[in-house]
């Protein structure tokens, strides 16, 4: 069983938080998200779902819904208040094409990378 997320270069001011989508509004912080239980099939929704579906937006405020019908939507405010309560540099992740390969967002607090734009 795979792991959800991984911190790579944890405890050093270079650290970045990695997960395949996005965030959860069930954990605010990394250990919470450690003491999920991963050996289960994907539930439709809760932690395990929104760390595999939700989606950086550019909106105001804090979540929103996402137009999947998995996870959320999230903003500049989630991704500070996370990086901030994590000791964290960025957030690293990918599940969304982007045609450049890369694309950094909210002030380079998070980055979404796809290998395959083409």
């Amino acid at each position: 069983c795979l792991s959800l997320a991984a911190v790579v270069a944890g405890g050093s001011s270079e650290a970045r938080f990695s997960v395949h989508a996005g965030l959860t509004p069930s954990c605010d912080t990394i250990d919470q998200i450690k003491a999920l239980d991963r050996f289960c099939e994907v539930p439709h929704e809760g932690a395990m779902c929104d760390l595999l579906w939700s989606d950086p937006e550019d909106i105001s405020g804090g979540w929103g819904i996402s137009p999947r019908g998995a996870g959320y939507i999230f903003g500049s405010e989630i991704v500070h208040q996370f990086t901030n309560a994590n000791n964290v540099k960025q957030i690293t992740r990918s599940h969304q094409l982007v045609m450049t390969g890369y694309r950094e967002m909210f002030d380079k607090r998070l980055v979404t990378v796809w290998s395959a734009p083409n």
